[in-house]
């Protein structure tokens, strides 16, 4: 059997490798309206073509080789014009500059790359993050190494790509031309002060989204105290006319928040840094950004950023599970509706592991945020891009929204794409908190009763392969291949060896599902050669209560997930992750003809379904809170 849990080592990154309640329900249903215009379908069609969330599936946008932080705004007439940082070297090298290109089909086709700072050895910028105001300006914010500082103070060479002056130009014409550099008022504080160069360097770089309300932008940013990567703080700058006034000169700018300390949370350690920030109701923001504890942190604001909060984990509900992620971009939007989305990894990891044998940033997944008294709930997440064929995976991305249609572009460093978000998923993420149906799409057997007892033997389905091959020909997966097993069971005790269902025939292909010696249910499955095998988070089953367990099997991703009672699993404290990977050559693991049904279980098999499709999660949480029988799409 093949473990589906992999070691997870090595390491490249960036920075490693040189009213209200009232209000909120309003915007959701806006969106869930918006959502259900523009992505209406068959759960038929829903099925077909390729995988969006497959990475390889999006478009390409053009760079010189190494290519970070894709930022896209969409002009009046629907131009879009991204800005990102690229070089001809990798990450940190000689020459590394910010650049735009625009296009006028939703980046089928680009045109050629326009620097916005000319590439220049001594003098690097990087990490651009972009802004569009009414008037169809674009604004591109970027570090810009202008004293040209490459060595440490007693003369070692330092990477030179995170520091200097924060800069911005601005572009009137779609990104074809840019305005004279300008420079922000960025004020030393104690981090500049007690770094290396005494307050003579500064260091810091930004991943946001500018947030607009009113006549107000803010972008938060973040600073480094030493050299390279240590001590990290949030801050951001504000401007009250950036939105309306044409004159740079007569720009208005603030840096918050007020005083000599930014975001930050003595107990997190070092690393907390990419801080990123959207804006609630009123003077209220709400800041998330990355740390090495395994999960990423958050503080509100309730003056317009002038004081924070004392950050905490960031949470699904207030004082609930913490949202697992490694150190990597934990970035939020709000949508024109007012929805609150988040992208994160969901793995406990503690470093950067983005490199060919470790996978913290394969999958990113993501949640909808609610706004309730003030603070921000969130749902259980849904898998919104992997990258196939490894465990490399894509970060530092930017949602647009364009004519009803929602997109993600991200990179892999060496590759930025762009490709559109399931308005299903979208949709099946803001309907989670009251969606109460049983899905019915590929929805392939249907127990309840004395049909799902050990007397009973059903005919066992048919499911497709999981390499998306039929009659030996091989095909694109859809972007639901897979299987899903959804059962409500309850156990008398949790002994071990206790089977719900098993397919498995006289070769071991098939599928069982049964109890563990960790008093948790476990899958395991295997084509006859290869297999694979996950279970549920340690301590979530108890004897004698009713518990829905669905296992999916998610043919894209290649990954077993578990929802228990409406929650996905993410590991508990036992595990980083709460998916396991399988092998991408695991073919069809249908087994036998006939099933065996709760075979030695010391309790009762309530009902069990079977579809010959990966549900979404959301799915599986709206089966978890349906009355029995009830079926919806």
């Amino acid at each position: 059997m093949i473990a589906a849990e992999r070691l997870l080592v090595g390491s490249h990154d960036r920075h490693d490798n040189a009213a209200m309640k009232t209000a909120a329900t309003f915007f959701a249903a806006l969106l869930l309206a918006w959502l259900t215009l523009a992505g209406a379908k068959t759960a038929a069609a829903d099925r077909a073509g390729p995988d969006p969330r497959n990475f390889a599936n999006g478009l390409l946008i053009p760079d010189e080789s190494y290519c970070d932080q894709p930022r896209i705004v969409v002009t009046c007439d629907g131009t879009w014009v991204v800005v990102l940082t690229t070089a001809r070297g990798d990450e940190g090298s000689g020459r590394q500059h910010v650049v735009a290109a625009n296009s006028d089909d939703k980046g089928r086709t680009w045109s050629a790359l326009v620097d916005i700072e000319p590439a220049d050895e001594n003098r690097k910028s990087s990490y651009a993050i972009a802004m569009i105001t009414p008037a169809d300006r674009i604004y591109a914010f970027y570090c810009y190494n202008g004293d040209g500082i490459r060595v440490m103070p007693n003369g070692t060479p330092i990477r030179d790509d995170m520091q200097g002056w924060f800069c911005y130009r601005f572009s009137d014409d779609k990104g074809r031309t840019w305005s004279q550099r300008q420079r922000l008022p960025m004020r030393l504080t104690a981090a500049d002060r007690n770094n290396e160069w005494r307050g003579k360097l500064q260091m810091f770089w930004a991943i946001g989204t500018p947030a607009r309300f009113g006549n107000t932008a803010v972008f938060g940013f973040t600073k480094l105290g030493r050299y390279m990567l240590e001590d990290g703080e949030g801050w951001l700058f504000r401007s009250d006319n950036i939105l309306s006034e044409s004159d740079p000169t007569k720009l208005r700018w603030e840096m918050l928040p007020d005083g000599d300390r930014g975001v930050r949370a003595a107990e997190f350690g070092s690393v907390q840094e990419e801080h990123d920030i959207v804006h609630l109701t009123g003077q209220s923001l709400f800041c998330v950004y990355r740390t090495a504890l395994g999960h990423a942190a958050c503080s509100y604001s309730r003056d317009g950023g002038h004081t924070w909060e004392k950050p905490q984990p960031l949470t699904y509900a207030p004082g609930g599970r913490a949202i697992k992620q490694p150190r990597a971009c934990a970035k939020i939007w709000k949508t024109r509706a007012g929805q609150y989305l988040l992208w994160f990894h969901n793995n406990g990891t503690t470093t950067y592991n983005n490199g060919p044998n470790a996978g913290s940033r394969n999958i990113a997944w993501l949640s909808s945020g609610e706004l309730r008294e003030g603070l921000l709930h969130w749902s259980q997440p849904e898998i919104v891009t992997y990258v196939e064929g490894g465990l490399e995976g894509c970060s530092y991305p930017d949602l647009i929204e364009d004519g009803g249609k929602f997109f993600i572009c991200a990179t892999q460093k060496t590759e930025a794409r762009v490709f559109e978000v399931d308005s299903e998923l979208l949709k099946g993420l803001v309907n989670q908190p009251t969606n109460k149906t049983v899905a019915s799409a590929g929805l392939v057997l249907d127990l309840a009763g004395e049909a799902c007892g050990p007397q009973a033997s059903p005919a066992a389905p048919r499911l497709s392969s999981l390499i998306g091959s039929i009659e030996g020909r091989t095909r694109p997966l859809s972007r639901q291949a897979g299987f899903t097993i959804d059962a409500v069971v309850r156990f008398n005790d949790l002994s071990p060896g206790q089977i719900i269902v098993d397919s498995r025939d006289g070769s071991g292909a098939g599928y069982v599902l049964q109890t563990t010696d960790r008093q948790t249910v476990r899958l395991d499955v295997s084509d006859g050669w290869r297999g694979a095998y996950w279970e549920c988070d340690a301590g979530l089953l108890k004897a004698g209560v009713d518990h829905h367990t669905t296992v999916i099997v998610d043919a894209g991703p290649k990954v077993i997930m578990f929802v228990i009672d409406g929650q996905l699993c993410n590991g508990g404290k036992q595990r980083p992750f709460g998916y396991g990977w399988f092998d991408a050559n695991l073919k069809d693991v249908s087994g036998a003809r006939t099933l065996r049904l709760a075979a030695g279980l010391r309790g009762e098999l309530r009902t069990l379904r079977i579809y010959d499709r990966a549900l979404r999660v959301s799915e599986a949480v709206g089966s978890f809170r349906a009355p029995s029988g009830r079926r919806g799409g």
